[in-house]
């Protein structure tokens, strides 16, 4: 997916320097340095996180991370509940 944005001058300028320093594209030193952002405020947001939340948020990893073809029967549930 394509996106235009503005940048300002001075920090397109600081972009262009870091990619010749690590040989790549300056699109890719954006790519890695949103990355690392995110994932820098969701390590932040992780710390601020209730025992209560960080519970609510691993089972929803756990949801995603499921086959939803994978299906049981009701009677297999309960049978398992008992």
């Amino acid at each position: 997916m394509k996106k235009n944005i503005d940048i300002d001058e001075s920090l397109l300028t600081k972009l262009k320097i870091l990619s010749v320093f690590e040989e790549v594209s300056v699109k890719s030193v954006m790519e890695k340095a949103v990355s690392f952002y995110v994932e820098y405020k969701e390590k932040e947001r992780l710390k601020t996180l209730s025992e209560e939340d960080k519970e609510d948020l691993g089972l929803l990893l756990l949801m995603q991370q499921a086959d939803r073809n994978d299906v049981v029967s009701r009677e297999e549930l309960m049978k398992a509940l008992d």
